[in-house]
This record gives C-alpha cells, structure tokens and sequence, in this order.
C-alpha cells in the first residue's frame, strides 16, 4: 500500500516513514500543502496521512484541495491540537478520520488499514 504522509515537523516524517516502510507500506513524504499535491500528481497514493499545521496552508484547507482532484482517497487527518470541534470539522470537510499526535504507530496502521479497506468498499464513513 502507498502512504503519503504530508507534516513539517522532519523528525516526525523521517521516523514516521522508517517505521511504515518496515512494516510493507511504501511512503512517500512531504512537509507542506503544495509539496503534497505535488507529489500526488506524479505517483498517486492509496492513503494520505495530512497534519493539521501546515506552514504554507492549514491541513483542512489542503484537504479541500486534495479533495477537489481526488474525491475518493482515503485522507487520515493528523493534529496535536484536538477538540471534538476539530475533528468534527476534520470529517465535514472529507477527511476519512483522524489521529491525535503523538499517535502510536499501531493506532496509525490500523487506521490506515480500516480507511484504505472502507474506500475499497465504497464505504468512506467513519
């Protein structure tokens, strides 16, 4: 499965990225909006993984922008500055879930798994 994770924080990307590798996932990753879609345009994803502080855009803003090209990939928000508001927003504007930082490696696989095999299905609830 191809991961792209999109956050500014480097250390976070490089850890993050090594630890998905090693579990069988190929990760591409990108430390803004516009690097992002970028990357997207040249080697599609199956799940992208989308930090809520983005130095040139915020996360709900570039996810609306992914959304616009592509409606049906499954997007897991990630932030460090939660509330039911935020998440609730996160999921109004299309995001397939959300992850609060730091967020263990295993809850982020599961929710990958379960986002990637729901817009399989055509389920894209949450």
């Amino acid at each position: 499965m191809r991961v792209l994770l999109v956050d500014d924080e480097t250390d976070y990307l490089e850890v993050t990225a090594k630890r998905l590798t090693r579990r069988g996932y190929e990760v591409t990753t990108a430390s803004d909006c516009r690097s992002g879609l970028a990357s997207l345009a040249g080697s599609p994803v199956d799940v992208v993984v989308l930090d809520l502080m983005l130095p040139d855009m915020d996360g709900n803003d570039c996810l609306k922008e992914l959304r616009k090209d592509y409606p049906s990939l499954a997007v897991i928000m990630l932030t460090g500055h939660a509330s039911v508001h935020t998440g609730l927003t996160c999921l109004e504007n299309g995001a397939n879930d959300y992850c609060l930082k730091p967020v263990p490696l295993d809850e982020l696989v599961d929710k990958i798994e379960i986002v990637y095999r729901d817009m399989k299905l055509g389920d894209n609830t949450c």
